[in-house]
């Protein structure tokens, strides 16, 4: 059975953000592996609970290190403004023949809970900065995603089947829905599913 800190004992992740926190579960089924990741803006860092403090420490330290490396290195790959845009029209070109043609393509870090939005009228598209700590297939998806809103505004049959032309969106809103059940799981009330892009 897995034991986790409880929110008073987690710890400032070392070198990151101070307002990010640390939540150490240790589980006695698991004997060597570690593991770390992000959930509901804090770090998980799974470990086994035969673990001294000492190992803890160093182990936490290792994966939170090795974590944040990683979505750095994707936040580098998938770029800034600039190479939104330019990623948004090679996805049109090759998968809705060019048609959808945004003005501007952008990150933006106000939306909490929408991964991506599209004004149709003046041809902008925002993605949610939470997106760049995903796999490249989920920002291409939530881009096409978008970029459809600018030839259907609605969420009709023909809207999804301009979608459906990218060859991972199922997957990809697997992913993305994944996502936000685990970041709703335990949340008193919700019965509704929250709006994942529009």
């Amino acid at each position: 059975m897995a034991r986790s800190r409880s929110a008073d004992d987690a710890a400032p992740v070392p070198g990151g953000d101070p307002e990010s926190v640390v939540e150490v579960r240790r589980s006695a089924r698991r004997r060597r592996t570690v593991t770390a990741y992000r959930e509901s803006g804090r770090t998980v860092v799974l470990i086994p609970a035969a673990f001294s403090p000492a190992e803890e420490r160093r182990w936490v330290a290792q994966m939170v290190a090795k974590l944040q490396t990683r979505e750095e290195r994707r936040r580098r790959s998938l770029g800034g403004d600039d190479e939104l845009m330019a990623r948004a029209r090679a996805l049109s070109v090759a998968h809705l023949d060019g048609l959808a043609e945004p003005a501007s393509v952008r990150w933006v870090d106000n939306q909490q809970r929408r991964w991506g939005s599209c004004t149709p009228a003046d041809r902008s598209i925002r993605l949610s900065s939470r997106l760049q700590t995903m796999p490249e297939y989920v920002v291409d998806y939530v881009l096409v995603h978008e970029l459809v809103h600018l030839l259907e505004p609605g969420h009709d049959e023909r809207f999804w089947a301009l979608v459906a032309r990218y060859p991972r969106a199922e997957r990809a809103r697997g992913f993305l829905e994944g996502v936000e059940l685990a970041n709703t799981a335990g949340a008193a009330g919700e019965d509704a599913a929250p709006d994942l892009v529009d």
